[in-house]
Formats: C-alpha cells, structure tokens, sequence
C-alpha cells in the first residue's frame, strides 16, 4: 500500500489550501483516516480524523477553520485549510487505517505547508 500526498505549498496568512491524500496497492477497505502535522522541533501532532462513517474530529487549533472529508471510492482523504496562520506552517502527514489480511497504518510521505507573508 502506497499514500501519496499532494497539494501543499505556500500562501499567505488567510490563505486557504487543500490537501489531499490517495493510497494505491492491496486494499480491502480503509477505516479512519488523519491528518497529522510536525512543525521543525515539535513533536507531530493529531489534526483531524474521520470514520468510516464520517465522523470528524478536530485539534481545538484548527477547529472551525479546517475540515477533513473522504471519497471511499478513491480511496482519498482531504483537509480543507481556510483562514491559515503562520503557525500553521508544518510538515503534513496523512494516516489511513487499511484492511488486507489484517488491519495496519500506513503514512503519506508528508507535505510542506507554509504560512508566510
């Protein structure tokens, strides 16, 4: 199984960009998907999630800003960035529970988010 992030880059603040995140390879079904993001010394930190289901989640630091969605189809997932600050800026990584012959996790190889004016 393979996760291949695209759509980062750099906007000013207030900005919006769109993320997205499709796996390829062996896959059965896909159960939650994240987003997670590292910022250059912190630790990587829980964005958002969604269920198989569509149920969401938020870090409070990006509550009512972000929105994560999902195409079962594709076998895709989205976060929707709008009003973006400078701390923001980070490495943003995808993670997608998928079953095949068991249930594992697997990441996106990240992409650069940068908030800048």
């Amino acid at each position: 199984v393979q996760l291949v992030e695209s759509g980062g880059g750099s906007v000013q603040p207030g900005g919006s960009l769109r993320l997205s995140c499709a796996a390829s390879g062996s896959i059965l079904r896909t159960n939650t998907m994240a987003w997670y993001r590292q910022a250059p010394g912190n630790q990587r930190e829980l964005v958002a999630t969604i269920t198989s289901s569509g149920t969401t989640t938020y870090a409070d630091s990006v509550k009512d800003r972000f929105s994560i969605s999902r195409d079962n189809a594709k076998n895709t997932v989205y976060l929707q960035m709008n009003s973006l600050k400078p701390e923001d800026t980070a490495v943003y990584y995808c993670k997608m529970s998928i079953i095949f012959l068991g249930n594992h996790d697997y990441w996106g190889q990240g992409t650069q988010v940068t908030v800048s004016s």
